[in-house]
């Protein structure tokens, strides 16, 4: 019994630390630039493509993608294999897995290295999404391509974000209603609708300057290069 806490401290805590690598500030200062001085002043991927250009927003995106993924696809295999069913998980090993997929997100927002003033925590979210095999994953893609579609409609990230984030639960919800027979019941799927609206609510209440500079109209658009007013924003 000790050492499966001991293991289950380990993985979350690790999991954690690889989520606080602030890849974003990283690959800035590899080009001589402090994201956290110029732009929006976020260590995130967009922040970094408006400031160093799109091939480095994108490579931060994957780099803060697979920080989410890798910890929260190891923890699976490790705890039940992937897949792992529901069904076959004790309640505290399906605690710990959602623990680690947790940590990663809050190593993004809440950087152990940067005191603590991360990012928004919208590429990591999908990186644990795609690494919670099968119930997230296959909704965390749907919800990637809404984001994809409503940012390339509306030039806001933000707004694809937020909306993205807002539908995970509802998509999450008809996946597991649909598949129910294998995935399993509702009761026994409450930890990952619960951590569904967590998730969710916590990427959205990450957004609220940006759904504030939009209902102002100084929200940054993909390819503005200009800072508009109010738009420095660090976390």
């Amino acid at each position: 019994m000790n050492g499966s806490v001991t293991m289950a401290i380990a993985l979350v805590a690790g999991a954690y630390l690889v989520g606080s690598i602030p890849f974003g500030l990283l690959v800035g200062l590899a080009r001589g630039v402090d994201v956290r001085k110029a732009g929006s002043g976020n260590i995130g991927a967009t922040n970094v493509g408006r400031v160093l250009g799109t091939g480095y927003g994108l490579a931060v995106f994957a780099l803060d993608l697979l920080k989410g993924f890798l910890p929260v696809l190891a923890a699976g295999r490790w705890l039940g294999g992937i897949p792992a069913t529901i069904a076959t998980l004790s309640a505290s090993t399906c605690l710990i897995w959602i623990g680690v997929a947790a940590a990663c997100i809050l190593g993004h927002i809440f950087p152990v290295y940067l005191k603590f003033k991360g990012g928004k925590g919208v590429a990591t979210s999908l990186g644990v999404l795609l690494g919670v095999y099968p119930y997230y994953t296959w909704p965390g893609l749907v919800v990637f391509g809404l984001w994809l579609a409503t940012t390339a409609a509306t030039r806001y990230v933000s707004v694809g974000s937020v909306l993205a984030a807002a539908a995970f639960p509802v998509v999450f919800a008809l996946f597991a209603h649909r598949y129910h027979k294998v995935w399993g019941t509702v009761n026994e799927l409450w930890p990952l609708y619960l951590f569904a609206v967590v998730i969710a609510s916590l990427v959205i209440y990450r957004h609220r300057g940006n759904l504030a500079r939009l209902q102002a109209g100084t929200e940054s658009k993909i390819g503005s290069s200009k800072s508009l007013p109010g738009d420095r924003q660090k976390g």
